[in-house]
């Protein structure tokens, strides 16, 4: 309640913004120019992108409101045309920060970015796609961060299961399967890990049959949706983590973050940014998308080593620290931001 208390919805705009639209006619009609000149979007999709024009204007008088000079957006869908739109009606700049691949925000990066003072990405490889949309416009890159004074690692008592966890919506492309294979091999050799899946989503029941297949209801836990507290007593009580997404579905994976925070050291596809994020062998593994064999690997190391496993974990707390700490990159983005003003 305190948080919608205290936002400006935009949409559906206010009464009087078409007016306000109306009082300025040359900037309305240049506005209008923006959109009609998308030249990867349809014509319908341009009709449709029409309706922004009332929500850009009362964003614009929104910002005047309350002495706002600068938006940053964290999208590069239609909110950074909203940007664009701002920038044209009320002399507003923005930046916009982008959080995946861009075919997943639509078409006409190079229009949204042309205005923007900046274009921040989570990862290097996404800073190289806004580079070869709009060679022009910085493109720093930002992490996320999490909160490393609140993730934190705790120490688990000597003689229990290794456990692994997996925090993610039960996507097909999130590979949980990998992992579930990856546990049946090493079964096969006498190794039994304990997993943990924190999420929902529609694959639940074909994980669970996956399960079921692989004789592995005894060593899996299935934790359903949880909050981010409960998310902390989780990464506080495993030895480890695990992500086998696969495709392009991953950027700068959240999980993996706080899971470094708290000392956990994470096996990880090579996927988005996490060559970026994780140094192979140090602070964590990075596998192959999809490679089984090598998850199994990367488990029987962690397994069989505690030390070596313990070794990881704290490099991971100090990358977590140096990298992902969610103040120090508030600051960075703050300073662009401040850039941009001058």
């Amino acid at each position: 309640m305190l948080a919608a208390a205290r936002t400006t919805y935009l949409f559906p705009p206010r009464t009087g913004a078409v007016l306000r639209l109306l009082a300025h006619p040359v900037r309305t009609a240049r506005a209008v120019a923006y959109l009609a000149g998308l030249s990867q979007t349809s014509i319908a999709g341009r009709l449709r992108l029409l309706a922004l024009l009332p929500s850009a204007a009362d964003l614009v008088q929104d910002a005047r409101r309350h002495d706002v000079r600068h938006l940053h957006i964290h999208s590069c869908a239609n909110a950074a045309h909203l940007g664009a739109l701002a920038a044209i009606l009320g002399d507003l700049t923005y930046s916009l920060t982008l959080h995946g691949d861009l075919p997943v925000y639509g078409v006409d990066h190079a229009a949204k970015m042309a205005r923007a003072s900046f274009v921040a990405a989570v990862t290097r490889p996404l800073a190289q796609q806004i580079a070869e949309v709009s060679p022009a416009t910085p493109n720093p890159v930002i992490w996320m961060g999490v909160d490393c004074a609140r993730f934190t690692p705790s120490h688990r008592a000597p003689g229990q299961d290794f456990t692994v966890a997996t925090v993610a919506r039960l996507n097909h492309m999130k590979g949980h399967r990998f992992f579930l294979q990856a546990m049946a091999q090493l079964r096969q050799q006498g190794i039994s890990i304990a997993y943990r899946i924190a999420g929902e989503g529609p694959e639940r029941d074909a994980i669970l049959a996956e399960i079921d297949r692989l004789g592995l209801q005894d060593q899996v836990q299935m934790m359903g949706s949880l909050d981010e507290s409960r998310v902390l007593d989780l990464l506080r009580s495993v030895d480890a983590l695990a992500l086998s997404s696969i495709g392009q579905g991953e950027a700068a994976p959240v999980t993996v973050m706080e899971a470094m925070a708290c000392g956990l050291p994470v096996i990880c596809s090579r996927i988005g940014g996490t060559g970026d994020m994780i140094r192979d062998g140090v602070d964590g593994f990075l596998v192959p998308q999809g490679d089984v064999a090598a998850i199994a690997d990367r488990l029987r190391r962690l397994q069989s080593d505690p030390e070596f496993a313990g070794a990881m974990g704290q490099a991971a707390r100090q990358s977590a620290l140096v990298s992902f700490d969610h103040q120090t990159n508030a600051r960075l983005l703050l300073s662009r931001i401040a850039e941009a003003q001058k």
